[in-house]
């Protein structure tokens, strides 16, 4: 099968359940507490669950004889989709939780659209992780509250780390003509239709949370067609350091 504007489509929503998989992974041995340490290592095992069928899907629709670990360990950075917001590094645990909150509000919105999917195979695992991101919301929001309402330093650090991450979100709805290919073919929903439903629930956590939302409209963009911020170099050494130099290696 040679379907090369679905299989890029796909690409990048492995690309982005890979890349947070892998930053979520980060945490393990470094939480704040044991708890939250296994939490992000179950978050973790979720998104690498997610890539590992949006890439096999994607390698199936390629046709070129890849698999779903040659596109995850043996691409370079150039070659990769996924959003800016998802590859920025982890800083303390606030920014983790900013990150993981911004996101995943906008990922439980495109995962109820994408079940409607007219790719069975896309409305499926879609139903799958929404299971998954849904508790994954929940979790970011009472964290984003308890640490916005919490004490003066926590307030402070979580209001830097939303006023850091702010400039990567607008991405997240930003089309292009893969996103219209996708609309016109009902494979996947104009990421633009998802805003409002996200600016109402930010909205109303930033607001219970105490926090301000950030009124800058400039937006980082570019993580869709293959142009990154240097973390996702390091991210992609550490990640991919054992199948490139042990090339070939099965386990």
């Amino acid at each position: 099968m040679n379907d090369p504007q679905r299989f890029e489509y796909v690409v990048r929503l492995g690309d982005n359940a890979l890349v947070l998989g892998q930053r979520l992974g980060e945490w393990i041995g470094n939480g704040p507490e044991l708890e939250e340490e296994m939490a992000m290592g179950n978050f973790a095992l979720d998104y690498i669950g997610q890539a590992r069928l949006f890439l096999s899907y994607a390698a199936e629709l390629e046709g070129a004889g890849r698999d779903e670990d040659q596109l995850a360990f043996l691409r370079d950075q150039i070659d990769f989709r996924n959003v800016l917001l998802l590859e920025q590094p982890n800083g303390d645990f606030g920014q983790t939780i900013a990150r993981q909150f911004f996101f995943e509000s906008y990922y439980v919105l495109f995962l109820e659209a994408l079940t409607a999917s007219s790719d069975k195979r896309l409305a499926e695992v879609a139903a799958r992780g929404l299971k998954e991101s849904a508790y994954h919301l929940r979790h970011a929001t009472q964290w984003m509250v308890r640490l916005g309402d919490g004490t003066e330093e926590s307030h402070q650090r979580i209001q830097q780390s939303v006023d850091e991450l702010w400039r990567f979100t607008g991405e997240m709805f930003s089309g292009d003509e893969i996103d219209r290919w996708a609309v016109d073919n009902g494979v996947g929903p104009d990421p633009a239709t998802l805003r409002p439903a996200w600016d109402t629930r930010v909205n109303e956590v930033l607001q219970t949370a105490t926090l301000t939302r950030p009124d800058n409209d400039w937006m980082h963009t570019g993580g869709k067609q293959g142009r990154h911020t240097e973390h996702l170099g390091y991210l992609l050494t550490e990640m991919q350091f054992l199948q490139r130099a042990y090339p070939g290696a099965a386990w």
